[in-house]
């Protein structure tokens, strides 16, 4: 585990992760604001409690854009620096909603891994600290597109160091429209078939996507009883209750990859986000009175 933080301390992060979100999305003119109203509980959970990690190995203000990699640029820097040392046996989290990168961002800083002063970069050209996370940006270590490509990747380490012998978890952080990916099943499998108990992974069923509600786009459920028919042990919690998320995520060693379902609210924390609904994926303030009723709740929260 990382730092022992209290129940209460980790819900005062996550609000903040919330208000300096809300915050971003005022000053940008736009955001993806419910996904840290969903996730933002959760992704602190990881930082503070459940994963084991090294202190960050990344500057205190991430570096800017470094270019791409090629023959004049060897040493290309990936952002996996901020989670701390890749070497067992400490934990790795593959973060696969790219678009969910600022939350990463604020719980990086709110966990003391990056400094606050580097959210001011956020979304400017040249910087690091994309709206779409990439695998150059803080806390992420690989692309994360196309999406549902996350458990094969964190699937693949986990297995190396099963044949290794090396001990340390990988955590995968996914979005529930991943599930309506075929290659998200084929990795379920394949994690099963090599009994990844090492591997766990984390979902925000938050129910919403671009074109509306999930179950109304392409149903995933009964999403648990489906990942537990590919061989994975499951939890369903509320996404909200740090104690039960942090209990799900308790290792087990039985041979079984750990899947996680957070189902979470996406205008948690934020309610008038519920007018909006079903089309919360992008936040674009749709009038300058609008802009003023969010601008009136920041200065309340």
């Amino acid at each position: 585990m990382s730092e022992k933080y209290s129940i209460p301390e980790i819900q005062k992060m996550a609000n903040n992760i919330r208000r300096r979100i809300l915050t971003l999305t005022i000053d940008r003119k736009g955001g993806y604001l419910s996904q840290a109203c969903s996730s933002a509980d959760t992704i602190t959970a990881l930082y503070t409690r459940i994963m084991n990690l090294s202190p960050s190995e990344g500057p205190a203000i991430p570096p800017k854009f470094p270019g791409v990699p090629g023959p004049t640029n060897m040493d290309y820097p990936t952002g996996a620096a901020y989670n701390g040392s890749t070497k067992a046996p400490y934990d790795r989290l593959i973060f696969s909603p790219a678009h969910y990168a600022v939350v990463v961002y604020s719980a990086l800083v709110e966990s003391g891994r990056m400094s606050p002063e580097s959210i001011d970069n956020f979304n400017i050209d040249g910087s690091t600290l994309e709206m779409i996370g990439a695998e150059h940006s803080p806390g992420f270590e690989c692309t994360t597109g196309s999406l549902a490509q996350a458990i094969s990747v964190a699937g693949g380490i986990a297995l190396a160091r099963k044949l290794k012998g090396e001990e340390g978890r990988i955590f995968t952080y996914m979005s529930d429209g991943e599930f309506q990916e075929g290659q998200t099943w084929e990795a379920l499998q394949a994690a099963s078939f090599y009994k990844l108990d090492n591997l766990a992974i984390i979902v925000d069923v938050n129910g919403q996507q671009l074109d509306g509600y999930t179950k109304d786009v392409m149903n995933i459920e009964p999403l648990a009883s489906r990942c537990e028919a590919f061989g994975t042990r499951v939890f369903s919690v509320d996404g909200h209750d740090l104690e039960a998320i942090i209990k799900a995520a308790e290792p087990a060693n039985d041979g079984k990859p750990l899947v996680i379902l957070t189902y979470t609210n996406s205008s948690q924390g934020i309610p008038m986000l519920e007018e909006r609904k079903p089309f919360l994926h992008y936040v674009r303030f749709k009038s300058d009175e609008e802009e003023q009723k969010y601008i009136d709740f920041l200065n309340q929260m």
